[in-house]
């Protein structure tokens, strides 16, 4: 055995024959690594490390070199310092911008960073606390990203293009990228399946900023889809319970105050700082009937989503929902075209990794073009589900060649939009048109074709 391996070793370092031809290399194999690095789902990790690699060198550049801009941080910090020196009143909870129309989780979570930077006085630190929370962020994307087999690998760079991301996040310090963050967590926990760990993310995405109330109907359907009825009722339990013990400090004592401010349904946002309907006149703006239309859209988009799209192919709507009443519940689960059966007792629906995605990204979407009033760092809410929404979308011919072209043009007019400040009628119109365009190229392309690594790329068979 000892004389085979010294056999085998010695014919490995063995000198090279020299009347063996040398292997030359062409233009093509040149250039053949950077295109698979950014094309072949096998190296999208390589990828992801350099991404964020950049990003952490651009966003302390960026912290460093950029100026600050006071907007809420003083006035975060004066709202939890109430909570902090003994108030438990919601109503009294103000600082310089009003008062606190936040759920309790931003109380804790706020006055987490007003002790870690000195009440609220070291900036810089606050900076790069929002630094590390913003690469996380990208993190929990970039593995969303991996689990769906329609996108190619390359689209995450364009997780690093948004000016006003970078802003919102590094130069800001708002709450609602902290919200996101545990709202995407709570999709990549769904797409591994992890039921409970999802509920568990969702109630403190939702205890942080209530916005991510815009995911809840496709967190619902999902949910019903594969646990069925009545654990369905169990997780929307959990969360509720969730909120309560975050709020038992206020609800003990003022839980009409609590809930008055925590959860605003009513509130209307000013008109000044609107990104969306500008092209509205104040007085439609602020209107009751303005709001009520919107409403009626928003609900009849996710109506028809949810009939023809998320449950017309398991069946239908019907099915669906008497199937989640079923004793004998199945769900096969496939991430790599592989099934994988969730529950052994019966009758069958499907719902794959990157349905989850799609309905999850485009419920959310749907709610911000229906939004009355989106303020600029709304943008956190919704800018990195673009890149995937985007090439879920065909409005040009493969022919054509211009798909890619047709998706980044209509990626740049959203980021412009948004950085028009302040909005303007043709920026507002800019943007209701990209997002109309987004929303039926998803209607009309679903479910869209999984991606495939270019041909001059794909391993020889």
């Amino acid at each position: 055995m000892l004389k085979v391996q010294h056999a085998k070793k010695k014919k490995k370092n063995a000198p090279r024959d020299i009347n063996e031809p040398r292997k030359t290399y062409t233009v093509k194999d040149i250039f053949k690594l950077p295109f698979e690095l950014l094309c072949d789902p096998k190296y999208f990790w390589h990828l992801v490390t350099l991404f964020l690699l950049g990003e952490l060198v651009l966003s302390t550049l960026i912290i460093h070199n950029v100026a600050y801009t006071e907007i809420d941080w003083v006035a975060y910090m004066q709202e939890v310092e109430g909570f902090i020196l003994g108030e438990r009143d919601y109503t009294k909870l103000k600082g310089d911008t009003g008062p606190l129309v936040y759920p309790a989780g931003f109380v804790y979570i706020y006055s987490l960073f007003y002790y870690l930077t000195d009440n609220g006085k070291n900036v810089r630190l606050a900076q790069y606390i929002f630094e590390f929370l913003y690469l996380i962020s990208q993190l929990v994307v970039c593995a969303i990203y991996k689990q769906s087999k329609k996108v190619p690998p390359y689209i995450i760079l364009l997780l690093g293009c948004s000016k006003r991301l970078h802003s919102i996040f590094l130069l800001r310090c708002f709450n609602d990228p902290v919200a996101m963050l545990f709202m995407f967590a709570c999709i990549l926990a769904m797409v591994h399946r992890k039921w409970t760990l999802s509920s568990l993310l969702y109630s403190l995405a939702l205890s942080t900023k209530m916005n991510v109330l815009l995911f809840f109907p496709a967190f619902g359907i999902i949910l019903w889809q594969v646990l069925g009825a009545y654990k369905t009722f169990g997780q929307l339990g959990l969360i509720a319970l969730i909120q309560l013990a975050l709020a038992y400090p206020f609800l003990s004592q003022y839980p009409a105050s609590y809930f008055s401010k925590a959860f605003e349904f009513t509130r209307v946002f000013d008109y000044q700082w609107t990104v969306n309907w500008r092209m509205m006149t104040e007085e439609t703006f602020v209107s009751n009937w303005f709001s009520k239309e919107l409403l009626i859209g928003h609900g009849f988009t996710l109506l028809m989503f949810i009939v023809f799209i998320w449950c017309g192919p398991k069946g239908g709507l019907m099915y669906v929902l008497k199937k989640g009443f079923s004793r004998h519940h199945e769900i096969p689960v496939s991430s790599d075209g592989k099934s994988v059966i969730v529950h052994r007792l019966g009758p069958t629906l499907t719902i794959v990794y990157q349905d989850i995605i799609s309905m999850m990204f485009t419920s959310n979407f749907i709610g911000i073009l229906f939004a009355r009033s989106l303020h600029y760092q709304f943008y956190s809410w919704y800018f990195q589900t673009l890149p995937y929404l985007l090439w879920q979308c065909s409005w040009v011919s493969t022919e054509k060649g211009l798909k890619s072209t047709s998706r980044v043009l209509i990626f740049v007019t959203i980021e412009g939009c948004w950085l028009t400040f302040p909005s303007t009628v043709k920026s507002s119109w800019t943007l209701a048109a990209c997002h109309i365009m987004l929303l039926l190229g998803i209607f009309g392309n679903s479910p869209a074709p999984d991606y495939k690594i270019p041909s001059l790329f794909r391993a020889k068979q």
